[in-house]
């Protein structure tokens, strides 16, 4: 499942595959895997995106381990040991079945020029966190659908490939279980609720009827939400009438227990993947009122041996709040930093230079006082600092945009109640 900023799921401004759907170096460069920003241990970079797998991956892995050898137990009893080989064998491969229907969802995005930041195997499947949403909901559905159908035609070639191999051996058992969990996987996502892939299709058709994003998104959500309930309650109770093919007199206490533990989890993860994507939504829905003119401080031009005191002095008057150093052609060449005036003691200020607490301006930091939205966020993502020099289209000073300010605004337009 692919998560595009909206989904706090499977996966920040990512989709995610297996029970999940519910967004260095690599590989013989000769480097060990090492720990990435929070994303777990870098695997690769495949289309130059980093694939990081994360420690609850580990522990995923040994319960699939564990459960499949179980099962294995049963069918190849002569394996004895070494079934739990094989069953790594096949939570290893399984996970790489994850990888492919993610890989999908990379593929698509950047074919439709949207940055991806990271794909992540974890705990529940896999998330590929693409930054910015499709421009169109014909492309919202492509780019949802393709995991799924990847997943869908993994399954048919495992099962070509059981119909090569003698049955109740062990190639036969790795492709039977590898075409069924891809089967489930491609199923599971395909349910239509947020956060799962089917959701974002859900989405994406309610757009294309009204004509709004956000209608696509509140329906969404809301099923998905329907969707936590039903799963909630109905897995167990499939589970305790034996309509999963279970006998009902073979379902142990423990059974009982593991179903709803797995319900309740698989529930909480679609609900709040749910919830979520309506938070992202109504957020990007404010994100207009971001602009930069309206959030600059007026400033005003000061040289750079200009003592503090006196360019303070001259803020004041001008009712301004904020210092731009200027050169002697009154190029603006650096912006005195608010933190660093608050640290000057007042009885100091007519010996500090204003020279001495400035930052020197880099292109990064020159602001298009008509710029908004997710433009304005991804410049100040892209250069961060404490302040920037708003200019207008002639190149004139502005004023001075705080980053601080933009915080508070972007922290007031998440609280604000969408239309």
């Amino acid at each position: 499942m692919e998560d595009s900023g909206e989904s706090g799921e499977s996966g920040r401004p990512q989709s995610g595959a297996a029970g999940k759907s519910p967004r260095g170096g690599g590989p013989g460069n000769g480097k060990q895997p090492r720990p990435g920003p929070g994303g777990g241990i870098l695997m690769g970079r495949p289309f130059g995106v980093p694939v990081y797998v994360a420690p609850s991956w580990f522990l995923v892995a040994a319960l699939i381990t564990w459960v499949f050898g179980g099962q294995l137990d049963r069918v190849l009893p002569e394996l004895g040991a070494a079934r739990y080989l094989v069953s790594l064998f096949f939570a290893v491969a399984f996970y790489a079945s994850v990888l492919v229907h993610e890989l999908a969802h990379t593929v698509a995005a950047l074919r439709f020029q949207l940055p991806v930041r990271r794909i992540q195997l974890q705990f529940f499947g896999g998330v590929s966190e693409i930054e910015k949403e499709t421009e169109t909901p014909g492309r919202e559905f492509v780019l949802a659908f393709v995991g799924p159908l990847l997943s869908l035609v993994l399954s048919g070639v495992f099962y070509l490939g059981m119909k090569t191999v003698e049955p109740g051996t062990v190639p036969g058992v790795l492709l039977a279980g590898l075409m069924v969990s891809n089967l489930i996987v491609a199923g599971f996502n395909l349910l239509p609720g947020l956060p799962l892939d089917g959701g974002r299709m859900l989405r994406a058709v309610v757009w294309k009827l009204t004509g709004k994003p956000m209608s696509g998104t509140i329906a969404a959500a809301w099923v998905g939400r329907a969707l936590a309930v039903t799963v909630l309650i109905g897995l167990p109770l499939l589970t305790q009438t034996g309509a999963l093919g279970n006998s009902p007199d073979q379902v142990s206490g423990m059974d009982t227990v593991t179903d709803a533990l797995l319900a309740a989890i698989l529930a909480a993860i679609i609900w709040t993947g749910a919830g979520n994507s309506l938070r992202m939504a109504r957020l990007r829905e404010h994100l207009p009122e971001l602009r930069a003119r309206t959030l600059t401080r007026r400033a005003v031009p000061v040289e750079s041996t200009t003592p503090l005191s006196e360019a303070l002095r001259r803020a004041n008057e001008a009712g301004a709040r904020a210092l731009v150093v200027v050169d002697g052609h009154g190029d603006p060449t650096a912006l005195v930093r608010e933190a660093a005036i608050v640290g000057v003691p007042e009885h100091r200020r007519p010996w500090v230079a204003v020279s001495g607490l400035a930052q020197d301006l880099t292109d990064g930091m020159r602001v298009p006082a008509e710029l908004a939205g997710e433009p304005l966020l991804d410049l100040l993502r892209a250069t961060p600092a404490t302040e920037y020099l708003v200019i207008e289209e002639t190149g004139e000073i502005y004023g001075v945009l705080s980053a601080a300010d933009v915080e508070k605004a972007f922290v007031a337009a998440m609280a604000r109640p969408g239309s």
